[in-house]
């Protein structure tokens, strides 16, 4: 079948935008490059796959896992079933987090990235700030093993830590980050989402902070002396979180920033 033909199959599935997004995937094109070969005969191995991935798709499953990336803050990440599918929120998290990191900071920093799963959010912070040590920490082996893939394609020199947050955890860090499971178990989620990201990255109890109270019942002995904490949060979670830290951490800068959407969406603790 050539590549019009192909198209014309998906589209009689799928929304043309995500017919385009996925030959262009599996051909190694761009999608605008597919309307100057459209006369173009795909191999039989390929024009298979892309029936079963156009099928796919049609039966629910994000685009993201059927082509198994996604692009975040400008680099190509492989992901799986194991991870969650990056959002635009986190990408605002990573932006402002190197803002702060460059305010606050004039030598290379040690970063730990808790509940690491594909690994974007420390891989990115390492490609872009001058770093000492980056540790990706997550509980799943096969959210590591995932952020291992990336950790190669982007010569990185991260370090993979199982654990449950702090438990096999031993150093202090400079940069603390995370953004974990916040969704209450009782709170509706789209289907897409419920149905296939994984439930452990999902999920924090039934007042979502389940997480947050974990990172921060241990927190202080990982502080160095200068310290950022950045979490990304559910929206209905500050006014919770900002006690949990006063609790915690005493006297603190605390600052609630809210994502492009106006919802309160980050904190970060300064302690300088």
């Amino acid at each position: 079948m050539t590549v019009d033909n192909l198209l014309f199959f998906a589209k009689g599935h799928i929304h043309k935008d995500h017919a385009k997004i996925l030959l262009a995937e599996l051909l190694g094109k761009n999608p605008l490059e597919l309307l100057t070969c459209l006369d173009e005969e795909v191999e039989a191995s390929k024009e298979e796959l892309y029936k079963k991935e156009v099928m796919a798709l049609k039966e629910g499953k994000p685009l993201q896992y059927v082509i198994g990336n996604v692009n975040f803050y400008g680099e190509k990440f492989y992901i799986n079933e194991n991870v969650l599918i990056p959002r635009f929120e986190t990408e605002e998290l990573v932006e402002k987090t190197i803002g702060y990191i460059k305010d606050m900071f004039n030598e290379p920093v040690d970063v730990i990235d808790l509940g690491c799963g594909s690994g974007v959010i420390g891989l990115t912070i390492e490609s872009k700030v001058p770093t000492k040590r980056v540790d990706l920490v997550d509980i799943s082996s096969d959210a590591l093993r995932v952020s291992s893939i990336n950790k190669e394609k982007l010569n990185s020199k991260a370090n993979l830590i199982l654990s449950d947050m702090w438990s096999n955890v031993t150093d202090k860090y400079d940069v603390i980050i995370s953004n974990p499971p916040y969704i209450k178990t009782n709170e509706e989620i789209e289907e897409i989402v419920k149905n296939n990201e994984p439930h452990l990255a999902l999920y924090a109890g039934i007042d979502g902070l389940g997480c947050y109270k974990k990172i921060l019942s241990s927190i202080k002995e990982h502080m160095k002396d200068r310290c950022l904490i950045a979490f990304e949060i559910g929206e209905s979670l500050a006014k919770d979180i900002e006690e949990l830290i006063k609790n915690t951490l005493g006297d603190v800068e605390i600052k609630v920033e809210k994502d492009l959407s106006n919802r309160d969406r980050f904190i970060f603790i300064l302690k300088k």
